[in-house]
């Protein structure tokens, strides 16, 4: 009877072993850091969806850490690195500043970037196959460029030159810049870039680009999108059109854009987020997401003024 009940007990103690086993890689709670590089209507968006796909999976089992850089790249490495010592379970990257800080900051806690367009460009990746094979991932704001150029063919078929308006010190306007000049070349258009090294010089650089071309193509730029009313108090009253890479851009001081939604891109980077936390998934292994469809959109009041009848095939923005 003793030999009995001394089993019971072994196994009971077994029991209660594992079971403690099993729940201590349940977490009761994740902390998420957010870094965004600069406050404006696309990278809000994108954050936005982050959260509410994060919030929708764990419920009050995610907190959040929200930091905005103000289109400081040095203080992204600060943000970063202060989530890297606070121990958070995830970093968030809004931006490639933002994405590039957190990749120097740690190569074990998982990263999950969004509103990057091209991955392989901001994380200096030379055999790009879709995959870092790092603890880096998440979904890319990349609209396509040829179709954007073909769509300043569209809108404008009698202009000759465009001036390409961008901030030198984002590389991922460079990979835009460098696609859409190839692309425009071919349509014939001739092209100049004019380029800028923050927000202090928005206003003289967008002057000279005005002066020299007849349409400006702006692409997914922080900088420019931070600095829309600099620019359309430039570009307007010279009468020169602005097609911008996205819609927040276009906003503020485009005629058109063939665009994303920033907040889908977001929350899809959220529900990849919720995978790597709740299942461990190696962020190295997902493959970077893409935005499902892109819609050609125009600013009404910006086309009135420059008395621009977008074609057939173009929505309103809100």
């Amino acid at each position: 009877m003793k030999k009995v009940i001394s089993i019971i007990l072994a196994l009971a103690v077994l029991l209660s072993l594992a079971a403690c086993s099993g729940s201590s890689d349940e977490k009761e709670s994740y902390t998420v850091g957010i870094c965004q590089l600069v406050q404006h209507e696309a990278l809000d968006a994108a954050t936005q969806g982050f959260k509410d796909a994060l919030t929708e999976k764990l419920g009050d089992k995610v907190n959040f850490v929200e930091q905005n850089a103000s289109g400081d790249s040095n203080t992204c490495i600060t943000i970063c690195n202060q989530f890297v010592s606070e121990g958070v379970d995830l970093i968030m990257a809004n931006a490639t500043a933002a994405l590039q800080a957190a990749a120097a900051a740690t190569n074990t806690i998982p990263v999950v970037g969004t509103s990057i367009t091209d991955y392989g460009t901001a994380l200096d990746i030379s055999d790009w196959n879709g995959k870092t094979g790092t603890n880096i991932t998440g979904t890319s704001d990349l609209a396509p460029l040829a179709e954007q150029a073909q769509m300043i063919k569209e809108l404008f078929p009698d202009a000759k030159k465009v001036g390409i308006l961008y901030c030198s010190g984002e590389p991922n306007s460079v990979y835009q810049a460098n696609v859409v000049e190839e692309a425009l070349n071919g349509l014939g258009y001739t092209c100049e870039r004019f380029t800028f090294v923050d927000s202090n010089d928005v206003a003289s650089v967008a002057s000279s680009a005005c002066a020299s071309s007849e349409v400006l193509y702006i692409p997914t730029d922080n900088t420019a999108a931070s600095c829309t009313e600099t620019i359309n108090n430039v570009a307007l009253p010279a009468g020169v059109p602005i097609v911008a890479g996205e819609a927040g851009i276009c906003r503020g001081c485009g005629v058109a854009t063939l665009s994303i939604s920033y907040y889908d891109i977001g929350y899809a980077a959220g529900e990849i987020a919720a995978e790597i936390l709740t299942k461990g998934t190696n962020p190295g292994d997902i493959e970077i997401g893409f935005a499902p469809e892109v819609v050609k959109m125009y600013n009404a009041d910006i086309c009135s003024a420059l008395e621009i009848t977008p074609p057939e095939g173009y929505e309103p923005l809100d």
